[in-house]
């Protein structure tokens, strides 16, 4: 991996984790990990054009419908891609039909830009990742073998201690916090052979009283009625929280033009 390179160009592909989901601005957007990594990249250099085509909820083979040839077809430095851990999550999932999808993703985008990024997303301590644990390494290993074959960058996200720590993950146990997706920004752009300025963004955050029980109960209670339950029904009537959702940032334009 070059030392410190310059990339004029990237577009990310995915899903809410990319669109940078719970990384809230004062506007009631989203910023998160890829636009903190557009930001950098952009100051070193000028002209710098960016394009976020992720949006929330979308599976695997949404991914590749709808997002994968728009982005091949722009010809980015850069193409990141992270998707399927939604599919992971449902009910019922064809991990054979994951690999097959992924690859027909990473075969399309690999040719056209000069290195992909791939991931192995976090996973927050607690039962769901317990229960889910499984289909979720199987999809890593599916995109380690992909980046050998392929030649694409690979992100571990999943073997950070600081990642898997509750207190970097949002109310709704879903998507990391602003501080999160800050050292997300920070382990890609090491990972594309920036110089390091948080060389410890893996590391464990210091250890913090644990809060009592009934605030525990009290979270539980809030966490179940305002997105448990929202997104059991969802998985049930087939719907999705992206369903009518435009791309976050759906041309590839200079970085100034899209800034917040």
């Amino acid at each position: 991996m070059q030392t410190n390179p310059t990339h004029a160009s990237l577009v990310t592909v995915g899903d809410s984790f990319t669109e940078g989901m719970s990384d809230l601005l004062p506007d009631g957007s989203y910023r998160g990990w890829a636009d903190l990594l557009a930001a950098r990249m952009a100051a070193r250099s000028p002209g710098f054009r960016y394009a976020n085509l992720a949006v929330r909820g979308k599976l695997i083979g949404q991914i590749v419908d709808e997002q994968v040839d728009v982005a091949a077809a722009m010809g980015a430095d850069v193409i990141t891609l992270v998707g399927g851990l939604n599919d992971t999550l449902r009910p019922k999932c064809d991990m054979a039909r994951v690999r097959d999808l992924l690859t027909q993703a990473v075969e399309r985008l690999a040719p056209n830009c000069e290195q992909l990024v791939l991931m192995r997303s976090p996973g927050r301590q607690g039962p769901v990742l317990e229960r889910f644990r499984p289909r979720m390494e199987a999809l890593f290993a599916i995109i380690d073998d992909l980046s050998k074959e392929y030649g694409a960058v690979v992100v571990d996200l999943y073997g950070a201690d600081s990642l898997a720590d509750p207190r970097l993950w949002d109310v709704d146990r879903l998507h990391l916090t602003a501080e999160g997706h800050r050292r997300v920004a920070e382990a890609v752009w090491q990972s594309l052979g920036y110089e390091p300025e948080d060389p410890e963004w893996h590391a464990p955050i210091p250890a913090t009283p644990p809060p009592g029980w009934i605030m525990r109960r009290t979270a539980d209670v809030r966490f179940a009625r305002q997105y448990l339950l929202p997104w059991i029904g969802r998985r049930l009537t087939g719907r999705s929280s992206g369903d009518g959702l435009p791309p976050k940032r759906p041309e590839l334009l200079p970085y100034e033009d899209l800034a917040p």
